[in-house]
């Protein structure tokens, strides 16, 4: 029954909303937001007669002039607000939000947070609406079903029986229970959880069972000589630097210091004590000053190790990061480069703002150098590209990096997914400011475009919209190669005929054509439009697919007619913002080594739709960087580069016909609407390709408008049947993306902590 009498009532909060602090009318010239928030801890009181106890599905929509809010609802059962009855909602621009709440009792009062920070905002919706018992279990267990790992695979029909179970083992209420897992699922959107946090709750249970697990014997262990050219250094700093070598809890290691002529004495002499305090550290101490990259090759002359590690004088190791270098090692003895994750130091030894990495990613090395610290690399390989090369002193990692990765593929580089090295920010360091060493950006500049040179490759570079980053132009074979933009469309006439305008008049490439796929199309205005359109331009042709929707079969219906030497799949509700959009797109998609080519997407109101597909978040995937503001630099400036992902969406995708043959296009027969893109990729990836994205071609999305929600019984059961079958298809692949890192949610597309 509960199919057809889902709620019992709506209650309206908007107009019960009073402010009780820090809340004021926004005024007149406040671009028609209605309040203003004056400080971090906004709140409203709700007034008159509170709801009684049961279920609830509160439904918030806020229109607001931050790049987030997150929200929270207190409820007072006579003890007092507190955080234990309260309940946290991470708002989605444009977009209403909501969440299940169980009223244990009629409360006195109830207090709304709409945000977290100063700023002006309206709220636009705010409802609670009573529901039956049985349609309230109903969507609990179809999130925890979508959204929480552990009950990802059991199916919906299981996850209150696995909660029950769980709650007899511990003697618990199964409906309390249940409520702790789904509110998991709610986190906020932003860094969603505090750092210091983390560190004590992940990070230290982690060390805890390595140091059960450790039995490296550091006899037969490799010998790793780290890195440390050193300049007039602070000597508190110098000293936390070497002492967190000697802490180390592997002791094969080799430290080479070379001292670059400081002109501080005490320096010097500090470096001498610690030289005669352990012979494992060896001190060269130049007689003139030749800059970082000198220094660096005299300090490699002292090495002796099977492997190389960089550490630069005022950073710090982790107590454990040779250890787990070596660990990887022996696992892997074919590793060329090691690399890990890091985070920044301040000068109270407070460490914040971590950087989870992606495993090997060669364009997005190309962008930015994202490897940074700890960098280890064996020591002949260094030895065969020559060392550090002089005249690119602040790039000298990345450029040494750039030169060593024509003999690096996924196969020999190990990214440890451990926070190994806390980078010192410092007045004047990279690490607090991006763009604190301007010659290092042009130092960084000519490692990539040396590298072109060097390895014959046809592109240049120029500097990136982000700090610290790179841009590449890859050349275009002449004559340019036809590209086949595949669109299906049925009726529509409203998005469609923007749509294909909009690619004829903002496309500065010159060579494509246009093949729109009617599918049933039955508007009179719709198919006139296509008559004119395919009469009037050359470029333009209109073939008629006259089956039911399956999205994969029209397109491989349309690849088959293509001219084309590469394929673009294109939504019917498209509009190309840049006009070198598919200049950028075909640049890439022209390369040999790579399979898909995705583009950056907006939503109507500027906000991002698509940055690139994240494997694994919600069950299956998920776009990253959703909702984020268009300007925005997302995580370490990722919205900003070109990069390689594991799958980009068939809104924009640009690939070669003969790789889209190869792999046999799209799932026909079991993805007939979702996830056939995302299948279409993971096969690319599979057959030894590499898929990209690029932020440098901009189109917005009116996402789903020609085929509509998932909102209907029928529908969504197909969505469940094809989400099912990604995972029986792709299986652990989905929750091991090595575009992502395993310690960034799986939960939401925002880059936060797991």
């Amino acid at each position: 029954m509960f199919r057809f009498l889902k709620s019992l009532f709506r209650i309206d909060l908007i107009s019960r909303l009073k402010p009780a602090l820090a809340i004021s009318r926004a005024s007149d010239a406040s671009m028609n937001f209605d309040w203003y928030s004056e400080g971090k801890d906004p709140q409203f009181l709700v007034k008159g007669r509170m709801p009684s106890a049961g279920w609830y599905m509160v439904e918030i929509a806020l229109k607001y002039n931050q790049s987030s809010i997150d929200s929270k609802i207190y409820f007072d059962y006579g003890a007092g607000l507190s955080e234990s009855d309260s309940i946290f909602i991470p708002i989605k621009s444009g977009k209403v939000t909501k969440r299940l709440v169980y009223l244990s009792a009629r409360p006195q009062a109830v207090r709304f947070d709409p945000m977290e920070s100063v700023g002006l905002f309206s709220v636009k919706r705010f409802n609670l609406v009573r529901l039956l018992p049985q349609f309230a279990y109903d969507r609990l267990a179809q999130r925890l079903n979508n959204m929480h790992f552990k009950f990802r695979n059991l199916g919906k029909a299981n996850v209150l029986r696995s909660i029950r179970e769980e709650a007899l083992e511990r003697n618990c209420c199964w409906r309390d229970l249940a409520l702790e897992h789904y509110g998991r699922t709610f986190i906020k959107r932003r860094q969603s959880r505090d750092y210091n946090e983390w560190i004590r709750t992940v990070e230290l249970k982690r060390l805890e069972s390595a140091d059960k697990g450790f039995s490296l014997n550091t006899n037969t262990g490799p010998l790793i000589s780290i890195v440390v050219p050193t300049y007039n250094t602070d000597l508190k700093l110098l000293c936390a630097c070497v002492d967190s070598v000697l802490a180390q809890s592997y002791g094969n290691w080799q430290l080479c210091i070379a001292d670059d002529a400081s002109s501080e004495p005490q320096v010097k002499a500090c470096l001498k004590e610690y030289q005669a305090k352990d012979a494992r550290i060896q001190v060269e101490f130049r007689k003139s000053n030749g800059h970082i990259s000198a220094a660096s090759n005299s300090a490699l002359n002292l090495v002796k190790g099977e492997y190389i590690a960089l550490l630069d004088h005022d950073d710090t190791l982790a107590p454990h990061a040779l250890q787990r270098v070596a660990e990887e090692i022996r696992k892997k003895p074919q590793a060329q480069l090691l690399y890990s994750d890091e985070d920044k130091i301040d000068h109270l030894g407070e460490r914040f703002d971590p950087h989870f990495k992606p495993d090997w990613n060669p364009d997005l090395l190309l962008s930015q150098n994202y490897i940074c610290h700890l960098t280890v690399l064996r020591a002949s390989l260094v030895a065969r590209v020559g060392g550090f090369r002089l005249g690119v002193e602040g790039s000298q990692d990345h450029d040494l990096l750039l030169r060593c990765s024509p003999y690096l593929n996924a196969g020999n580089v190990v990214h440890i997914p451990e926070i190994l090295y806390h980078w010192r920010a410092i007045n004047g360091s990279t690490a607090q400011e991006g763009d604190a060493k301007s010659y290092a950006v042009k130092a960084g500049l000519k490692a990539v475009t040396d590298y072109f040179e060097s390895e014959g490759l046809q592109a240049m570079a120029e500097p990136g919209t982000a700090p610290n980053s790179y841009r590449v132009h890859w050349t275009i074979p002449q004559p340019a190669p036809l590209v086949s933009l595949l669109i299906p469309t049925r009726d529509g006439l409203e998005i469609l005929k923007p749509c294909v305008e909009a690619i004829l008049s903002r496309t500065d490439y010159p060579n494509y054509e246009v093949l729109i796929l009617d599918n049933q199309s039955r508007c009179e205005a719709t198919l006139r439009f296509l008559k004119e359109i395919s009469t009037s331009n050359t470029r333009v042709s209109v073939h008629r697919w006259d089956h039911p929707f399956n999205y994969s079969a029209i397109n491989n219906f349309g690849a088959e007619l293509a001219r084309g030497e590469i394929i673009g799949l294109v939504n019917n509700d498209i509009e190309p913002i840049n006009r070198g959009w598919l200049t950028e797109m075909v640049s890439q998609a022209q390369r040999p080594e790579i399979g898909c080519v995705g583009a950056k997407l907006y939503y109507s109101n500027d906000t991002i739709q698509h940055g690139g597909v994240i494997l694994g978040i919600g069950g299956v995937a998920g776009h990253s960087h959703k909702y984020f503001n268009r300007n925005e630099y997302g995580y370490f400036s990722r919205l900003h580069l070109v990069q390689n992902l594991s799958a980009v969406t068939a809104a924009c995708l640009l690939i070669r016909k003969a790789v889209f043959v190869e792999v046999g296009g799209l799932d026909s027969a079991n993805l007939a609407v979702a996830f056939n893109d995302v299948d279409l990729c993971l096969k690319v990836r599979e057959a030894g390709y590499r898929n990209l994205w690029t932020p440098y071609a901009e189109l917005y999305h009116h996402e789903s408008v020609s085929r509509g929600a998932d909102n209907t019984l029928a529908k969504r059961r197909r969505a469940q049947r094809e989400a099912q079958y990604m995972r029986n298809r792709w299986g652990e692949l989905l929750d091991t993306d090595p575009a992502y890192n395993p310690n960034l949610t799986l939960v939401h597309e925002d880059f936060s902590l797991a």
